[in-house]
């Protein structure tokens, strides 16, 4: 029954991301929907919660920072640049790269202690089930704006 409320909670607040005026996300709806299908799928006990999402949120904030990073340095091989800046650029990528891996090793070190081994281990895999739900949500919403055509034509 628990898991029949929170699989509820989560399908009507992941639609409630998508149903914002002139199409946005509401960020703050969506991050509530990620913390509601991780804490359904991982079977989160109250007290793993409470130590799992502070843990959760430092990774995530210095991941998403490292990913910007290196969204920026592919940004800047778009532009005219030597062969010489486009060795630093990369080796600056492997760098950010190699802090991306030790930090995630870092996290799943330290939630292995919080969560089980198991669980650890199912978190990206439950992380990219999350995107890819929100994916065809928005497929979806897409598919229902556009006009139908007539095929019979």
């Amino acid at each position: 029954m628990k898991n029949l409320a929170i699989a509820f909670l989560f399908t009507l607040l992941t639609f409630s991301v998508y149903a914002q005026k002139n199409n946005q996300v509401d960020k703050e709806k969506l991050e509530a929907a990620r913390v509601a299908f991780i804490t359904n799928r991982l079977s989160l006990s109250p007290d793993q919660a409470e130590k799992f999402w502070p843990l959760y949120n430092e990774f995530q904030g210095k991941r998403n920072s490292m990913m910007r990073e290196m969204r920026n340095i592919s940004k800047t091989g778009d532009e005219k640049i030597s062969n010489a800046q486009a060795r630093e650029l990369m080796e600056k990528r492997f760098s950010i790269q190699e802090n991306l891996m030790n930090a995630e090793k870092v996290f799943l070190r330290k939630i292995a202690d919080t969560l089980s081994p198991v669980q650890a281990l199912e978190l990206n895999e439950i992380n990219r089930d999350f995107t890819r739900h929100i994916y065809k949500m928005q497929r979806k919403q897409r598919e229902e704006r556009q006009p139908r055509s007539e095929s019979n034509n």
